[in-house]
């Protein structure tokens, strides 16, 4: 598998950045995961968004989505329907608008549902955020990535995760900034989910542009010392 960081911020870009969205390319199938500002651009440079086998939302949230808007008008120019999973959300207007354009074929997902995309392995499991929220696990070629999507701590996130290639966690705040009531978990709360999960790697993504990229990654690798922070554009291989 091999995945591209096509937006890494939240809940906003950074200059000339981009907010959540990750394309993987999986045996033959090609993933799009969250689709946020600037990623249709970003995408689209190296890959056309309407050949997708599928795209995978964690929420609803703008900063996960707002591409999809536009999307809609690659779509019907090429004339695509393209498969999207995503949690249910009645207070979602833009899943509202996603669930009526023909150019999406909406279904809901919810922990402990699996798919099966050919020999790509979809599993879907808990998140805790504001709004319903999910993460993802995929397993092909023998590897396996973990998102967490936005996410605070919950029990069994650890064991959902277990033993991931790669982990691909939401570590927004620095310990000093995080609570138990906030939407996110801190850069070391996330190492320690890598740590409990026995993930080989991980990456920390979801990056607020207030907070340094420096703080979080000194944090986390007191506890996980297999710890990146993501970069916009960089390719990781499993």
């Amino acid at each position: 598998m091999r995945l591209h960081l096509l937006g890494i911020n939240g809940p906003y870009p950074a200059s000339g950045g981009a907010t959540s969205g990750y394309f993987l390319e999986a045996g033959e199938k090609y993933l799009q995961f969250d689709f946020g500002a600037g990623v249709l651009a970003r995408l689209t440079e190296i890959f056309p968004p309407e050949e997708l086998d599928a795209l995978f939302l964690s929420h609803w949230h703008f900063d996960h989505t707002s591409d999809l808007l536009p999307l809609i008008y690659r779509l019907q120019a090429a004339g695509r329907a393209l498969p999207v999973y995503g949690p249910a959300d009645e207070n979602s207007a833009l899943r509202k608008i996603v669930a009526e354009a023909d150019c999406f074929q909406l279904r809901t997902v919810a922990p402990g549902d699996e798919l099966a995309l050919g020999e790509v392995r979809v599993q879907v499991g808990p998140a805790r955020h504001p709004v319903p929220g999910v993460g993802y696990r995929v397993t092909a070629e023998e590897k396996t990535l973990g998102y967490t999507g936005d996410t605070n701590t919950l029990p069994g996130l650890a064991e959902f995760y277990r033993g991931c290639d790669l982990l691909l966690a939401d570590g927004l705040f620095p310990q000093a900034d995080w609570g138990e009531t906030k939407p996110h978990l801190s850069a070391r709360l996330a190492a320690e989910l890598a740590r409990e999960a026995e993930a080989k790697e991980l990456i920390l993504t979801h990056l607020n542009p207030v907070y340094a990229p420096e703080l979080l990654l000194k944090e986390a690798r007191e506890v996980f010392p297999g710890v990146k922070i993501a970069q916009r554009g960089q390719v990781y291989a499993l």
